[in-house]
């Protein structure tokens, strides 16, 4: 477990270790520009449509799809990496969305991810994110906080190269994890 303090370094340390081609899945507004290395082609990937709008003007003509990453409109094969911040907790169908990764990423390709996640089973905190499940789910843009995204990625065929925990202290202390795999 490492310190909450050395999180966002790490984050951005991730972000900054994509190159080429790169699919940011849930982008957001697009929080994370600034932390991509400037040669990076940025592909933008942003199902709602309020966000999406507001993504297009702060992506100055980077190119943004209209999609989940549960369909994603590009070729197999097609980017270098994809990244993926805080968003696989709200995807409505995990595996489909880790096998889309995968499909579009190109072998080799990296696939580096920063997530809230679920507590270790059993712990206070894991059934506390369960109580809370159907709430943040409804009132959280879908967000399933007991969601184990770590084992989900290496279920769909990820090989893990990093992978580091960190808690958010707190009242509730929130698990996250931040790394990088491989298609």
């Amino acid at each position: 477990m490492r310190n909450w303090s050395g999180y966002q370094t790490a984050k951005r340390e991730l972000i900054r270790s994509l190159s080429g081609t790169v699919l940011e899945i849930g982008a957001g507004s697009g929080a994370n520009f600034a932390a991509l290395p400037d040669d990076v082609e940025w592909i933008g990937l942003e199902p709602n449509r309020r966000a999406r709008a507001q993504l297009t003007r702060t992506a100055a003509g980077r190119r943004v799809l209209a999609a989940g990453a549960e369909q994603i409109p590009l070729p197999e094969a097609s980017v270098d990496g994809v990244l993926s911040t805080v968003v696989l907790c709200s995807v409505g169908d995990l595996s489909a969305a880790l096998a889309e990764l995968r499909r579009v990423l190109r072998p080799g390709g990296r696939f580096v991810f920063v997530e809230h996640v679920a507590a270790p089973r059993g712990s206070w905190t894991y059934r506390l994110q369960r109580i809370a499940a159907p709430f943040t789910r409804r009132f959280d843009r879908g967000c399933n906080p007991a969601r184990d995204i770590a084992t989900a990625i290496t279920e769909a065929g990820f090989t893990t190269t990093e992978l580091d925990h960190y808690t958010m202290p707190g009242l509730i202390p929130i698990p996250f994890i931040a790394g990088a795999a491989t298609r």
